[in-house]
């Protein structure tokens, strides 16, 4: 498995978020996750890896981690999956936020619309579907039991979790989420996140056993 994590600018504000591409080694069948903005780089990264451009799977629907998905399927192709409760922010700006942070909303369909639990495969790499609603209603995470390793989106982060005050979000929905489908993950499981630095399950864990004592 070939991995690589790019932070790109998202809108006028700059923001970086994480877009990862995956890549099976044999037969270079790639999934790429959360193509944010800088389509460029992204195409650039794939164009060196030879990558066949599978997937484009996003983690939920807003405009910082949708941002290049036009140009990159334009230049290399690939089916956009997406949660059945998030597809519309793909052509609803006032659910991506696009103008908040002054981009041009995608306005494309998916390809198709993913479930809990749906697997999928690039090579022999599967990928199991977690659906993690909270951040927004649709949020879904990527996990891969074989490669110990999750991408997250923006359910949770290193020390701390998604906001839940935008459109569709809600708090004891994210909680449930992160205690059921991601902390009962094994503990040596990688987190790659929408922003910031990569951590672990057991690194994150003690987090929310406090706030379980709270009666979230």
């Amino acid at each position: 498995m070939i991995l690589k994590r790019i932070q790109v600018k998202t809108g006028q504000e700059g923001l970086l978020t994480n877009s990862y591409i995956i890549c099976d080694e044999q037969t270079k069948e790639t999934i790429l996750i959360d193509p944010g903005g800088e389509p460029e780089r992204i195409i650039e990264v794939l164009d060196i890896l030879e990558a066949k451009l599978k997937y484009i799977f996003l983690t939920h629907c807003h405009a910082d981690h949708i941002g290049g998905i036009n140009q990159v399927k334009t230049a290399k192709g690939g089916k956009i999956l997406v949660s059945r409760d998030d597809s519309e922010g793909l052509y609803n700006e006032e659910i991506s936020l696009a103008y908040y942070i002054n981009m041009e909303n995608p306005e494309l369909e998916a390809d198709s619309r993913i479930d809990d639990g749906d697997l999928i495969h690039i090579g022999d790499i599967e990928f199991k579907v977690l659906l993690t609603p909270g951040h927004t209603k649709g949020g879904v995470c990527l996990y891969s039991e074989k490669e110990g390793l999750v991408f997250t989106g923006d359910t949770i982060f290193s020390g701390t979790w998604g906001r839940t005050d935008l459109p569709t979000g809600d708090f004891v929905s994210l909680m449930n989420s992160i205690e059921k489908k991601l902390m009962v993950l094994p503990d040596e499981t990688i987190v790659y996140p929408g922003h910031g630095r990569i951590t672990m399950i057991q690194d994150e864990k003690n987090i929310y056993l406090e706030l379980r004592e709270k009666d979230f």
